[in-house]
Formats: C-alpha cells, sequence, structure tokens
C-alpha cells in the first residue's frame, strides 16, 4: 500500500490543478516521503501521520501542483483503527489550523475552500469514523470470543468437578460394598484353609483359589479405590497397576485351580508393549477366562494364544464349552467392555460361537494403542 501510494502520488501529480510553482526534485521527494512512511503505519500510527501531514502541508505550502490526499485518509484510518484517536484529532486538527494560517486563496476564493482542497475534511472525518466502528466491532467480536472461551471452560471445569464428585461417590460405594464383602471372603477362606491344615486334611484346590483370588480381588479393589480418588486428569491412572501380561501365568493359575483346563502359548518374539496394550490385553484374558468358568457349562478345555506381531499384537482364546451358532450366549457386560478397550486402543475385536462348537475371542491390538478401531 505504501509504494501504491507513493507511485500515485508521483504520476498524477503533474496532472493537477497547476500551482504557481512547478512540481521540482523537491515536490517529488515530497510526495514520495508521504507514500513510502506508510510502511511504517502500524508501528507508529501517529508518528506517521505527523510525517505524512507535514510531506502535505509542505508540499501545498510550496504551492506546487495540487494532489489527491490519499496518504492522509491512510495515515489517519490507521492511526484510529490503533485507537490513537485523542491524539489523531489533535494532530489532525493542528495541521488543519496551520494550513488555514498559512492559506493564500485566490481572486474570489475562500480560506474554507483552500483548505477543503489542501485537506478535505470530509473524507478526513469519514475515514477516522470508518476506523472508530471498524474498531469497535473489532473489539465486540474479541469481547463475544473471550466470554464463548470463557463459559466454555467454565463448562468443562464444572464437567470436570461434577465427574470428580461421582468418580468419589462411586469410590464410597465400592469401599463400604464390596470391600466389606471381599474381606469376609478372604477370612472365612483362610480360616477353612488353617482348620483342614491344622486337622492335617488335604486342603481343597478350589479353597485355595478362592483364598487366592479374594486376595487378588482386595488388591485390585484397593488400587481401582485409589486410581478413583485421584486427579481426573490423569489419563495413564484409569487402571490399577500390576494388571498386566506380566502376570498372566497367575490368572491361568487360578482359572486351573477353579476347574477350568487352561493352557498358554506364545507367537512371535515376546516384547514390552504399551501400558494401556498390556493392560487391555491382561482383562480380555481374564475376562474370558471368567465367561468360561460362568457359561461353558462343562469343564471346559481353554487356549490362550498371544501372537506379538511387529505392528502390535493378537489375543486369542478358544474353548470349546457347549456355545454354538444356533445357541449363540447373549452378550453382558463383559463382552461390551472387551468391545470398549478394543474399539479404545484401535484395534479389533471378534468374540463368536465356534463352529466346531465352544466360543473364541480374538482381540488385535496395534502397538501404538492409537486410533478408533472396531468391534464384531
Amino acid at each position: 500500500m505504501a509504494l501504491g501510494s507513493a507511485v500515485f502520488l508521483v504520476v498524477s501529480a503533474p496532472h493537477g490543478r497547476a500551482g504557481a510553482t512547478g512540481l521540482d526534485a523537491f515536490g517529488y521527494l515530497l510526495l514520495v516521503a508521504a507514500g513510502l512512511v506508510l510502511v511504517l503505519r502500524r508501528r507508529a500510527p501517529v508518528a506517521v501521520l505527523m510525517v505524512v501531514l507535514a510531506c502535505v502541508l509542505g508540499y501545498q505550502l510550496r504551492d506546487y501542483p495540487e494532489v489527491a490526499a490519499v496518504p492522509v485518509l491512510i495515515a489517519v484510518y490507521t492511526a484510529v483503527r490503533a485507537g490513537r484517536r485523542a491524539l489523531t484529532v489533535a494532530v489532525t486538527g493542528s495541521a488543519v489550523v496551520v494550513g488555514m494560517l498559512t492559506a493564500s486563496p485566490a481572486a474570489g476564493e475562500t480560506v474554507r475552500e483552500v483548505m477543503e482542497r489542501r485537506l478535505p475534511l470530509g473524507w478526513i472525518v469519514a475515514a477516522g469514523v470508518t476506523a472508530e466502528v471498524s474498531r469497535q466491532r473489532e473489539a465486540a467480536v474479541r469481547a463475544a470470543e473471550e466470554r464463548a472461551a470463557e463459559a466454555e471452560r467454565t463448562r468443562e471445569e464444572t464437567a470436570r468437578r461434577r465427574a470428580g464428585d461421582e468418580r468419589l461417590r462411586i469410590a464410597r460405594e465400592l469401599h463400604d460394598s464390596l470391600t466389606h464383602s471381599i474381606s469376609v471372603i478372604k477370612v472365612q477362606a483362610g480360616v477353612a484353609v488353617h482348620l483342614a491344615r491344622k486337622r492335617g486334611e488335604e486342603v481343597p484346590e478350589a479353597l485355595l483359589a478362592i483364598q487366592e483370588a479374594s486376595r487378588d480381588a482386595t488388591r485390585e479393589l484397593r488400587a481401582t479405590l485409589d486410581v478413583l480418588r485421584t486427579d481426573m486428569g490423569d489419563a495413564a491412572g484409569d487402571e490399577p497397576p500390576g494388571s498386566g501380561l506380566d502376570r498372566l501365568d497367575e490368572l491361568v493359575g487360578r482359572a486351573r485351580a477353579a476347574g477350568v483346563p487352561a493352557t498358554v502359548s506364545v507367537g512371535g518374539d515376546e516384547r514390552s508393549l504399551p501400558a494401556e496394550v498390556d493392560r487391555a490385553a491382561y482383562r480380555i484374558v481374564q475376562e474370558a477366562l471368567t465367561n468360561v468358568g460362568r457359561h461353558a457349562g462343562r469343564p471346559a478345555a481353554v487356549s490362550v494364544r498371544l501372537d506379538y506381531r511387529p505392528d502390535g499384537l493378537a489375543v486369542q482364546i478358544d474353548d470349546d464349552g457347549q456355545a454354538t451358532p444356533a445357541a449363540a450366549p447373549v452378550p453382558g457386560t463383559g463382552l461390551i467392555g472387551m468391545r470398549e478397550r478394543v474399539t479404545a486402543l484401535g484395534g479389533r475385536l471378534r468374540a463368536e460361537p465356534r463352529p466346531e462348537g465352544g466360543f473364541t475371542v480374538r482381540a488385535e491390538l496395534p502397538a501404538n494403542g492409537n486410533g478408533t478401531g472396531a468391534a464384531s
């Protein structure tokens, strides 16, 4: 814009209304300076306005051929737009007064008419008003955006606070109900094991399994309560620590002790996985083994297969229970929870009866644990 203004002034000056003085090098210098100084208008709007007015008034006082006061309009607009309204009025008003005092009207011409030719006050006022309206509109839009952002932050904080209160309520309910019940089971199982050994009797495997399961349940419940009471922003704390594939042997051992024949096989190069993938794989196996114990009917054999791949982990649990394609079990909360875990990690889940009988659960989990997946 600055270069364009300078070019416009230089080109249009020789064609303007002729003055008493012919256009010389100094006149061109004033025109070029008035145009090029606009390049600094955003950094120092008032200073640029003063320079422009000085160049224009100096040009007019030398009585050079008249040109349009485009730089003045641009400088006034920029200064007012920057919020320097009072200074703009003061500087421009001073320039007008100086112009009136130094005006030399031609025959039949008033001082006002001379000033209108030199500094078109109507256009200057219009430029200032336009800038002020634009500035007020921008301020109103910015204020509305800030109010909307503040309202959004308030809503998020309210939602976070309510969710935190709900987590604490759930933690209290779990502590007051499940903790007591599991503790009773643990104590009773321990007493039964102690009495059996005291009498020299063989402790039933099922009783030992109950004792071990109650001990693990107590540990995991306490860890879950700790998670519920911590800051909700800690996404990594959404699972109790220690629930990963490193405890798979313990999990399968408890299933065997409970009367479920289970085997484990591993394919590929076993390696560390992201914590969320490791936990999800453990929970899927845990839920599948629990479902076998509940729904397979007879003591069903279970095979657990882990396949480590370059792009992730595949977990497959097969049993030879009584499920058939014609009598598929109704999905419960366990299968729904599996799907939610796998989908949240961007993986795929297949859970359905096998054609030869029994049930299969296969989860494919990506190594990075991110994305959007599918479940069937």
